[in-house]
């Protein structure tokens, strides 16, 4: 039996931690081939084996991570595959043997870098090619066993272990990466992904990347019940990287990778270790916690059973949602989408109220029934380069339910989750008052399909959609009805149909709120959905009037139109201090509240932002 499998039948072994990280701290540009390093700078790769051997490494991983035909040829290497591949071996082994330990080394492979088919150009026989030019030239070298890690592709994973099955007789492990979902990229869960690693002839199954330890942990106990009798590999990052200063910084420490590497030992680990993120520190921790602990210690040890797992797998909520249902005070502000192309100002106006303490930015659709960019795309612009969360306004009126269920697929994959659900505008008072004006769905219904549907997985139909969407739901209310029963009543459909948070119109009375909460707990108990309630703020004497006089559900007492009015050319001034006092005011029953700039003064929101935190 090959000495690799041989130790796992008796032990736990523990493998490395990162090897790009370390290189990266370094001075290595990740513009930089880093396989390359083991010809041009073999000392800092050989450093880093030495210091993660002293750290209690029983196996360690080449540095050829990128070391194939596709990903060398981006820098000009593709003819040095095989000489690359060998230095990485001889390099490990010539530490290995000057440490007088019994350390093993394993060939690393990773993704080829392109698609391949089905869902790209590079054919499965090209894939395998490339696979076996590699895996040959490490295992030629003296490699104890490959590690084909970090696949996100299923078909890919198993050209790498055919091409290995073919030119060599070393053991093989196989590894995927999943995404905060515990999916692969390709929509693969953590069963599936077991299943087919051992019935493609794996001797090890692998999970690697991905999270933090936590992640992965959940993951390993899916893998195990999904191949009972399974050896597995466990390196998780040193949790979700974030980036910090123009450093890309991790958050998990040693002394919690030591924790976990007794959970993932006790929940069936042969191999374990740390992926990205991780460095000598925390494999000592590692090696520490194993060594000291003894099997039968499990005192420590908390495994979710099956029935709470599949929920603890989804992802965590958005922090507008755990903002707002810990109680906190949220600030939201609208913005509208542009009328063209150009996405310029929203990026600047964006940027400069996240920078004021703006928790979410809420994206209006086609407001006033005018024709602008779609709003899901200007939350994915406003969420990728500004960095702050969205709410996506999503209106039923123009939308049959194919579009409706479309859409917010569409909006789920481009990360959107938050929702504001509303009827819209008539387009008879748009842009194009002959557009059709269907809708199959009112905002109740909208909402049920949202909550009791997609975020349980099922279609209008009850037909499956893969995995459950994860989204947080807003709805509309007015504070200031001509008739409150019959707005009471919406409201309490509504909260049956499951709203999360509830958008008020302008509000500038702040005993609005509790009038319409007392009438609602006298009829169907307290309300605990949080309401943000609106404010508009006031530029001058001509905008209160309008407000006041022309628009529906707003009403501005005479004292603060004689206020604003008194202020004359200082009414943005006035107007901040207005908005300012009310927020103050509102923070005794509201959640949070919705800021509507008007004229794009956004600099005035934030100054108002800025006051109220």
């Amino acid at each position: 039996m090959n000495k690799f499998l041989e130790l796992l039948s008796s032990q736990t072994l523990l493998a490395d931690g990162a090897m790009g990280t370390m290189l990266h701290a370094r001075g290595v540009g990740f513009d930089k081939c880093f396989d390359e390093l083991n010809i041009t700078n073999p000392s800092a790769v050989a450093e880093i084996h030495r210091e993660y051997i002293e750290a209690g490494a029983q196996l360690i991983i080449t540095n050829t991570f990128g070391a194939n035909r596709f990903k060398l040829s981006k820098h000009g290497l593709q003819d040095d595959v095989v000489e690359i591949n060998k230095a990485g071996v001889d390099l490990a082994k010539r530490i290995v043997a000057a440490s007088f330990k019994d350390v093993l080394v394993a060939g690393d492979v990773g993704p080829l870098g392109v698609r391949i088919a089905p869902y790209g150009r590079v054919q499965l026989e090209e894939a395998r090619e490339a696979f076996a030019e590699q895996i040959g030239a490490l295992a030629d070298a003296g490699a104890d066993l490959i590690v084909i890690e970090t696949m996100s592709d299923l078909y890919e994973i198993r050209e790498a272990i055919k091409a290995a099955r073919k030119v060599c007789n070393l053991p093989v492990v196989a590894s995927v990466t999943f995404t905060r979902d515990d999916r692969t990229l390709l929509g693969d869960d953590p069963t599936k992904v077991a299943r087919v690693l051992n019935e493609a002839g794996t001797d090890v199954i692998g999970v690697n990347c991905s999270g933090g330890p936590a992640q992965l942990l959940r993951i390993l106990k899916q893998m195990g019940q999904a191949v009972p009798n399974g050896r597995f590999w466990v390196k998780p990052n040193a949790g979700w990287p974030e980036q910090v200063g123009g450093r890309i910084m991790y958050p998990a420490d040693a002394e919690y990778f030591g924790d976990y590497a007794l959970l993932f030992r006790d929940t069936g680990a042969c191999i374990v270790g740390g992926c990205c993120g991780t460095t000598p520190q925390h494999i000592a921790a590692m090696r520490k916690a194993l060594d000291t602990a003894s099997n039968s210690d499990q005192s420590q040890i908390v495994i979710l059973p099956q029935e709470e797992l599949s929920e603890t797998a989804q992802e965590q909520p958005t922090k507008f949602a755990q903002k707002l249902t810990s109680g906190g005070f949220a600030v939201s502000v609208e913005m509208d989408p542009p009328r063209g192309l150009s996405t310029h100002k929203l990026i600047a106006g964006a940027s400069l109220l996240a920078d004021a303490g703006a928790d979410v930015i809420n994206v209006a659709d086609s407001p006033m029934a005018r024709m602008r960019m779609s709003a899901w795309a200007v939350c994915d612009v406003v969420q990728r380069q500004v960095g702050v969360e969205t709410t996506l306004h999503f209106p039923t009126r123009g939308r049959n339910l194919l579009r409706v269920q479309g859409d917010l697929l569409a909006a789920h994959a481009l990360g959107i989750r938050n929702v504001f659900v509303v009827m819209g505008d008539p387009t008879a008072i748009g842009d194009y008052p002959e557009a059709m004006d269907n809708y199959d769905l009112v905002p109740s219904g909208l909402i049920k399909l949202i909550k009791q549907g997609f975020n349980a997985g099922v279609d209008h139909s009850g037909t499956s959609i893969g995995q459950p969407t994860n989204f947080f739901v807003g709805a509309a209310l007015n504070l200031c009805p001509p008739d409150i029963d019959t707005e009471i009543k919406n409201l309490h459909r509504k909260v049956k149909a499951g709203a999360d948070f509830f958008l008020t119109q302008p509000v500038y009375n702040p005993n609005d709120g509790p009038r319409i909460l007392e009438g609602y707990e006298a009829k169907h108990g307290k309300l605990h959905q949080p309401i943000l309630a609106g404010v508009l703020p006031l530029v001058s004497v001509r905008h209160a009037n309008f407000l006041h006089h022309e628009v529906p559900g707003v009403f501005i007492p005479e004292e603060t139109r004689k206020r604003i009015e008194a202020a004359g050319e200082d009414g943005v001034k006035a107007g901040v201090e207005i908005a300012v006092e009310l927020v103050e005011q509102l923070k005794a029953w509201a959640g949070g509240v919705y800021v509507m700039p008007q004229f794009h003064k956004y600099d005035m929101v934030a100054e108002i932002i800025e006051a109220v935190r």
